[in-house]
């Protein structure tokens, strides 16, 4: 990983399908072997439903010291009450973190398709979200009126960063990196079939020259997890970075 400090690519979950299993050898749980060749994963079942206590410390002890997990925040915040009026629910699922504090990445807000931008909503939940969590925060909005040059600055207040998605949603603006200006964080959901279809070479060299130049605190997830692309594409790309830091 020398000259990737600033740099962590990882996966949707970390299964490792057949075709890319001799590409991580050795013993252990999925878990044990992705980790020792990629540096982080995003959890995304905790959209659902958070794990017991047991579940997250097994998860922290079975990944080296480096390695740190994105967390999903739960649909009940994001799409049951719409960042309304939810305090209670954002302390439950922090707590809830405790166990994988010491690993713990940014935190991933992804909201509905149809939640449109509220100002004074919006202002509420980032400063509630604040209160209980001082870390990075990466948010993916997924409505048009989330990509405008006030709602950067907000963001760039609260110090969070919005998702740059592949494909975008909302808005063709949706492709590139916004809020705060120290944090990226990129999601890769598969292209030209969304979640199904692996990234072709081409789409990852420009990528991983983008990602070398940026200097800054960046994440990359693929996502495109339906026929197991993703922990191929990361692989590639996490090759490609370092190749480009030579």
């Amino acid at each position: 990983m020398a000259g990737m400090h600033h740099i962590r690519i990882g996966t949707a979950g970390w299964t490792v399908p057949r075709a890319h299993a001799a590409a991580l050898p050795g013993e252990g749980s999925h878990l044990q072997r992705y980790a020792q060749a990629l540096p982080c994963a995003e959890i995304n079942s905790t959209f659902y439903r958070l794990p017991r206590p047991g579940t997250w410390l097994r998860w922290a002890e079975s990944t080296p010291d480096g390695f740190r997990f994105a967390v999903k925040a739960p649909k009940e915040i994001t799409h049951g009450k719409k960042l309304c009026r939810c305090g209670a629910e954002l302390a439950a699922f922090f707590a809830a973190l405790a166990p994988i504090r010491s690993k713990l990445g940014p935190v991933l807000v992804q909201l509905p398709p149809k939640l449109a931008f509220e100002e004074g909503l919006a202002h509420e939940f980032f400063l509630t979200l604040r209160e209980v969590h001082n870390g990075a925060v990466a948010l993916e909005p997924r409505h048009a009126s989330w990509f405008t040059s006030p709602v950067d600055r907000m963001l760039r207040e609260f110090g969070i960063a919005r998702v740059a998605a592949d494909p975008p949603a909302g808005s063709t603006a949706a492709s590139r990196p916004g809020g705060c200006e120290g944090f990226r964080y990129y999601r890769l959901h598969g292209s030209p079939r969304k979640y199904w279809s692996a990234y072709e070479d081409s789409v990852l060299k420009s990528l991983a020259h983008e990602l070398h130049a940026a200097r800054t605190e960046t994440w990359v997830m693929f996502d495109n997890t339906a026929q197991g692309h993703a922990l191929g594409d990361a692989l590639r790309l996490q090759r490609l970075v370092q190749d480009s830091g030579r």
